[in-house]
């Protein structure tokens, strides 16, 4: 980002039943079809499901970081 450039950060979930990387694989694709310039993502939290002892989603909180228009 060039020193002129102005930031907003906003707050998703996602999940996946494959892993933890395929949340924020998901998050990331899907936020990037609504906000412009996704730059990062800081992933906070990390979740999963379980039921009868065995994971059943994998779910990610993460602060992902935009670049705004002009």
């Amino acid at each position: 980002m060039s020193a002129n450039t102005v930031a907003k950060v906003t707050e998703i979930t996602a999940s996946s039943d494959k892993s933890f990387e395929d949340a924020v694989r998901v998050g990331i694709e899907r936020a990037s079809k609504t906000l412009d310039k996704v730059k990062s993502a800081w992933v906070q939290e990390m979740k999963v499901d379980v039921k009868d002892g065995k994971i059943t989603a994998y779910r990610v909180n993460m602060k992902v970081t935009f670049v705004l228009k002009d």
